[in-house]
């Protein structure tokens, strides 16, 4: 089984993201951006590969503003979302990944965790970890999963 960690909308604030890479130990670790800076810092505290974009905070980074990966032979499509227009519908964001054949697109932005699947693609947000805005307002980030069948599984997972 491949672990992936999604994460997103850090914010500078790192030890919600240290304490999640030690309660799991993933296999990779996706950042959908908004890390301000905190590059060095998220990548060397995993000890498995960091792939990260850059969020709309991310003004002098020179992280990419979009990755496309292949996770496990899952497309993958990785991007903050604010291009997209994500806080009015993802319709635009599920549009542009099934266009270029993705499976899976990640993004950020909202704050907000979700799976939705739209298109023929799963479109995921792990939320906020540092300044969660849904109900309860829980730090989220997502958990994505592919078994030994080679199925693909979201869980979206709640710091206390």
């Amino acid at each position: 089984m491949k672990k992936v960690i999604v994460v997103s909308d850090t914010h500078r604030q790192n030890e919600n993201y240290f304490k999640v890479l030690e309660m799991h130990k993933p296999d990779m670790v996706i950042h959908c951006g908004d890390v301000e800076g905190s590059e060095y810092a998220l990548t060397e505290a995993a000890d498995c590969p960091v792939h990260m974009v850059a969020g709309n905070n991310d003004f002098f980074s020179d992280l990419p503003k979009e990755l496309e990966l292949s996770v496990d032979g899952y497309q993958v499509l990785v991007t903050h979302g604010h291009h997209y227009y994500v806080s009015m519908s993802t319709e635009i964001l599920a549009h542009e990944a099934a266009a270029r054949g993705k499976q899976v697109v990640l993004y950020g932005h909202t704050h907000k965790p979700g799976v939705e699947y739209r298109e023929g693609v799963y479109v995921v947000n792990p939320g906020s970890l540092s300044y969660p805005r849904q109900e309860g307002r829980k730090p989220s980030y997502c958990i994505m999963e592919i078994d030994r069948f080679h199925e693909i599984h979201f869980t979206i997972a709640y710091l206390k």
